[in-house]
C-alpha cells in the first residue's frame, strides 16, 4: 500500500513491492498514478521507464521474490526516485560489460536522469536518480495545492474514505477544501460568490498568459 505525505516541503510516496517480473508493471502504473495525483504528467514517461529498469534490475540481480521499496520524492524542481533492496552489491554502469543487461539498464537511467547514484543503507543499498521538472509558476501552484490537500486529508476522518480510490479521495478532498474556504470567507463577512469569481478570473488570466 502506498505511504505518502509531506515533510519539510517535500512530497514523498513510499511503495513497497516484491521483486518479481509480474510486479513490475503494476508498480510502474502505481507510480504513474501517484505522479498524476501530484500534477506532473510531463515526466511520467521518463519516470515509468526508470521504475521499470530499476525494479527489473532488483529481480535479476537481487533475486526473484526479494523485498524492495520504490520511493518517489518531489522537492523544488526535481523528482527523485529511489529503489531500495537488501543486497549490498553495488551496480555500476561504467564497469558493466557491453552485453550486461544491468549495465544497459543503468546507462538508460543515466541518460534520462539529471543525476544518479548508489548508496549503501543499513540493510542493503538504494539506487537513486533525479529528473528535472522545469517548474514554472503553474507547477509551483500545483505543488502548493498538493501540499495543502495532503495536510487537509491528514486532518480528516480517514475511515470515512476507506474503499475509495486515491484519486477519488483526492478529488473529494479538493471539493471539501474549497467548501471550507467558502465557509471561512462567509464567517468573515465576505460574499463567497465574489471570492469564487475572483479566483476564476485569476485562474483564467494566468491560463491565458501561459
Amino acid at each position: 500500500m502506498p505511504i505518502s505525505g509531506t515533510t519539510d516541503g517535500r512530497l514523498r510516496c513510499v511503495l513497497p513491492f516484491k521483486a518479481a517480473a509480474v510486479e513490475v508493471g503494476p508498480l510502474r502504473h502505481t507510480a504513474a498514478r501517484q505522479l498524476a495525483r501530484w500534477g506532473m504528467p510531463a515526466v511520467t514517461d521518463e519516470a515509468e521507464v526508470i521504475v521499470t529498469e530499476l525494479a527489473t534490475n532488483v529481480v535479476k540481480h537481487v533475486g526473484d521474490g526479494a523485498a524492495a521499496t520504490l520511493v518517489l520524492e518531489w522537492k523544488g524542481d526535481r523528482l527523485r526516485l529511489e529503489v531500495h533492496d537488501r543486497s549490498p552489491a553495488l551496480p555500476s554502469a561504467k564497469k558493466a560489460e557491453h552485453d550486461d543487461e544491468c549495465g544497459r539498464g543503468l546507462h538508460l537511467v543515466a541518460g534520462l536522469a539529471t543525476d544518479w547514484g548508489v548508496l549503501l543503507t543499513a540493510v542493503g543499498k538504494a539506487v537513486w536518480c533525479e529528473i528535472p521538472l522545469g517548474l514554472g509558476m503553474d507547477c509551483r501552484r500545483i505543488e502548493r495545492a498538493v501540499q495543502a490537500l495532503e495536510r487537509y486529508q491528514s486532518a480528516e476522518d480517514a475511515p470515512r474514505r476507506q474503499g475509495r480510490s486515491r484519486e477519488a479521495s483526492l478529488d473529494e478532498s479538493a471539493v471539501e477544501l474549497i467548501a471550507d474556504l467558502l465557509h471561512w470567507t462567509a464567517a468573515r463577512g465576505h460574499d463567497p460568490d465574489d471570492f469564487l469569481d475572483r479566483a476564476q478570473m485569476y485562474y483564467e488570466g494566468e491560463a491565458d498568459a501561459a
